[in-house]
């Protein structure tokens, strides 16, 4: 059975910086592109960004690009989200998530597996 495990979410001041981490076990985790995704109250869940199966590609979208950083270790099983310069509209629940395929991790309606989210709290 697939388990995505998020951590390192909080409470953070506007402008600082957080890393949240993404444990996965039930599968072969150096085949699956893995992604971030967002979810503010009220809103529909949005795509933060994501990084191929090896590594060597990342991509993100407009609204985090040169904030966030996506890395994994495959020896560990983890995928990183690291934040900086954070904004209170970066408040959100922050969810990890896993497909084989590049085209599925890009939209929130894609994904084979998720995680249970973790809270990211920006304030003014």
């Amino acid at each position: 059975q697939v388990h995505l495990v998020e951590s390192g979410g909080g409470l953070v001041q506007a402008g600082g910086s957080l890393r949240l981490s993404c444990a996965a076990s039930g599968l072969t985790f150096s085949t699956y592109a893995m992604g971030w995704f967002r979810q503010a109250p009220g809103k529909e869940r949005e795509f933060v960004g994501f990084i191929r199966r090896d590594g060597a590609m990342t991509y993100y979208a407009d609204s985090v690009k040169g904030r966030f950083t996506i890395s994994r270790d495959n020896a560990k099983n983890t995928v990183y989200l690291q934040m900086s310069s954070l904004k209170p509209e970066d408040t959100a629940d922050y969810f990890c998530a896993a497909d084989q395929r590049i085209s599925n991790i890009r939209t929130p309606r894609g994904p084979d597996y998720w995680g249970q989210g973790t809270q990211v709290t920006v304030s003014s």
